[in-house]
């Protein structure tokens, strides 16, 4: 097949025998082929029986799907391996594919999906194989005859499997601008939850500024909740943390040591009617301003690299 435009052609060839075959193309004038080539260039053809792709491996962490950097990855972190099937001619378009999956620990899965997760739970090397059989139904050229078509790829990838801790110490200064004394209560939750009663770190500050400090184990996406009375009015504000392992952007820090979060609460007015017989009373509640400044932040790193923001894995073939 062949198809052609101004300034580029392209066809489509079909090997019978595998093998690697030199393909050669010249360009001459129209109005003169045999002239000397104004343009050429050689490419190298590779023909083979096996189904052809790429087996890729990346960790998913805090909902987000990381690719791989390097050979490393970590323990107790969901990983997802993923086949592409090279295929740009559509060869395949009609078969129905069966992945054996060997993840090199002694556990085996057999799937009709071009990716599976597993959980690793232990430091190690390991080399994580995968068959792929492709089967479809064809006619034959010379009996009209339905037959089973069958074709197989075998595919590895090694894996070097390392713990990781984080340990971060998270340092920030809350700046409140409201008519001391003020209640204040925070907690630091994998989720932002409203703070009632109790249940969070409850302190009473009669200036402006507190510090608070915790200390991070795991990696992942926290949310501090900050509640605070002055007996007139409630302020509730939320700011979200983030908690990387080393290495896995490198565009950005693990925390970033300089943050700032301003939440206002615009004036509040209301009147209290204490009876149908009294003056009522204006009430006014001030403004309150919360800065969260993150001015310190000392990190303590035992950690390894993980991955980079790639892609959702989906069910079709990409070339």
């Amino acid at each position: 097949m062949k198809s052609e435009q101004q300034f580029n052609s392209m066809i489509a060839v079909t090997g019978e025998f595998p093998g690697d075959f030199p393909i050669s193309v010249w360009v001459t004038h129209t109005d003169c082929w045999l002239c000397w080539p104004i343009a050429g260039n050689v490419t190298m053809l590779q023909v083979t029986e096996f189904i052809v792709g790429n087996l890729t491996i990346a960790q998913i962490e805090d909902n987000s799907t990381l690719v791989k950097q390097g050979p490393s990855s970590a323990t107790d972190t969901l990983t997802l391996i993923s086949f592409f099937l090279h295929d740009p001619s559509n060869y395949f378009k009609l078969a129905s594919f069966i992945y054996y999956w060997d993840f090199g620990d002694g556990t085996q899965q057999v799937t009709k999906e071009s990716f599976v997760y597993y959980n690793y739970s232990t430091v190690g090397n390991r080399t994580v194989h995968l068959k792929v059989v492709a089967e479809w139904e064809e006619i034959g050229s010379s009996t009209n005859q339905r037959k089973m078509v069958q074709k197989t790829g075998d595919f590895t990838t090694a894996l070097e499997l390392l713990e990781t801790r984080v340990m971060e110490n998270l340092s920030l200064s809350l700046q409140i601008n409201g008519s001391p004394p003020l209640t204040l209560c925070w907690l630091i939750k994998s989720e932002c939850i409203p703070l009632e009663g109790e249940k969070c770190h409850l302190v009473v500050i009669n200036g402006s500024y507190y510090n608070l400090s915790h200390t991070f184990s795991d990696a992942g996406q926290y949310c501090l909740s900050v509640r605070v009375e002055n007996g007139v009015n409630t302020l509730q504000a939320y700011h979200e943390i983030k908690v990387w392992p080393t290495g896995i952007h490198p565009a950005f820090f693990a925390l970033p040591c300089i943050a700032l979060l301003s939440m206002m609460l615009a004036l509040v007015m209301y009147t209290n009617f204490r009876s149908t017989t009294q003056q009522k009373d204006l009430i006014e509640v001030s403004l309150l301003i919360f800065v969260l400044n993150l001015e310190y932040c000392e990190i303590h790193k035992e950690s390894y690299g993980l991955l980079h923001p790639l892609y959702k894995p989906v069910k079709t073939y990409t070339v």
